[in-house]
């Protein structure tokens, strides 16, 4: 972490006198300690000595994902982005799949985790048991929202709960809900998700697949107008995929070996604090 970085982020972390027991570990190592262990993808015993006790790194990784300190941090971040004029609100709506390692597997059915759903976001599709990322990306490659289901679960029904976690607070007033425009590939293209944006005052590009297209036109009168497509403002939804592409220069990120999606979530926002935090 670059001292530019570390100027932003600081001012934003818990003070390091905690409520009970001696001060903690300067918190600078410990975002480092935890970068370099998803960064490399490296197991946690393995983790250098200069970094100190790998289980007093993890504990922290882990109580600040259950506290929500580490999200607190990231929206943080983005709500500075937004009040310098810096955040571009031309979202771009993407999933992908991460390959779980079999070290994810083996979770207790009942986690002590208060918000860790019960299949720990691990599912069975074709390539394995893996967990899908569904996220929403600024016009300038940045992470704006993660939500985790199962690997095999579809993308537009995951939409909506994309759409609610998008809050960035402002000094004044309710936090902005609503991008100016959100673009998104054709496995999107549906009535819900298009009337859920006309219905907030949000453009949808959202291309038309093929099937859709000649369902419409052999229902003649009935089958309606086509909806808006904007070409021109389709190009930025490459914005999202290149988001994807900075999340998994990270292997820790790239392949899942959390056992919980409460850890894994708190990873990835962890990743998002490193790239809204560089500018």
């Amino acid at each position: 972490m670059t001292a530019a970085q570390w100027a932003r982020i600081e001012p934003l972390l818990p003070d390091r006198t905690p409520r009970r027991g001696g001060r903690w570990r300067d918190h600078r190592l410990l975002i480092d300690a935890i970068a370099f262990k998803y960064r490399t993808g490296t197991p946690w015993t393995d983790l250098p000595e200069k970094y100190g006790s790998w289980k007093g790194v993890h504990n922290r990784l882990r109580n600040w994902a259950v506290d929500g300190t580490w999200k607190r941090v990231f929206t943080a971040l983005l709500a500075q982005s937004d009040a310098e004029g810096d955040l571009e609100w031309a979202v771009a709506v993407d999933s992908t799949i991460v390959r779980a390692h079999q070290h994810a597997a083996g979770a207790r059915s009942k986690a002590s985790l208060t918000h860790e759903p019960s299949d720990h976001a691990l599912g069975r599709s074709r390539g394995g048991l893996s967990t899908k990322i569904h996220l929403a990306a600024d016009g300038r490659c940045r992470p704006l929202v993660f939500v985790l289901t199962p690997g095999q679960a579809g993308d537009a029904p995951a939409f909506p709960q994309v759409m609610a976690h998008l809050r960035v607070p402002r000094p004044i007033g309710r936090p902005r809900t609503t991008p100016d425009m959100v673009l998104a590939d054709k496995a999107y293209s549906s009535r819900a998700i298009r009337t859920h944006l006309s219905r907030r005052g949000i453009k949808a590009v959202i291309p038309q697949p093929a099937d859709q297209i000649a369902n419409r036109k052999t229902r003649g009168q009935a089958g309606g107008r086509p909806p808006a497509f904007d070409r021109d403002a389709y190009k930025q939804r490459n914005t999202v995929e290149r988001c994807i592409n900075r999340l998994k220069q990270w292997r820790g990120l790239a392949t899942r070996y959390d056992k919980t999606a409460t850890v894994y979530l708190a990873a990835l926002h962890i990743a998002g604090i490193h790239i809204w935090s560089a500018g």
